[in-house]
């Protein structure tokens, strides 16, 4: 399913922690605290108790958006947007 992975931490250490975690998980960095991507439910599960333990529930924030492929189709995209086909694993398909 695709993934929306959100978040503000105030700590940079944290921040940047989650961010290789989401990395790590195949998510893909859309903008510096926004990343999206394929991602099973166990995958988000292991991304949300990794960075539970990173984060201070007192002044930072995690979101996480599980979106169908339905929906992901009618995003609109303006400016310096990501690619909706690399994120949505289309081109990885094209190298298989």
């Amino acid at each position: 399913m695709l993934t929306w992975f959100i978040y503000d931490i105030t700590s940079d250490k944290a921040r940047t922690k989650i961010a290789k975690l989401a990395l790590r998980c195949g998510l893909y960095r859309v903008q510096k605290s926004v990343f999206l991507g394929q991602a099973d439910h166990s995958r988000v599960d292991e991304i949300v108790i990794q960075s539970e333990q990173l984060i201070d529930p007192a002044t930072d924030s995690l979101y996480v958006f599980p979106m169908c492929e339905k929906d992901f189709k009618s995003v609109v995209l303006k400016g310096q947007a990501f690619d909706k086909a690399m994120v949505n694993d289309e081109i990885k398909a094209l190298f298989l």
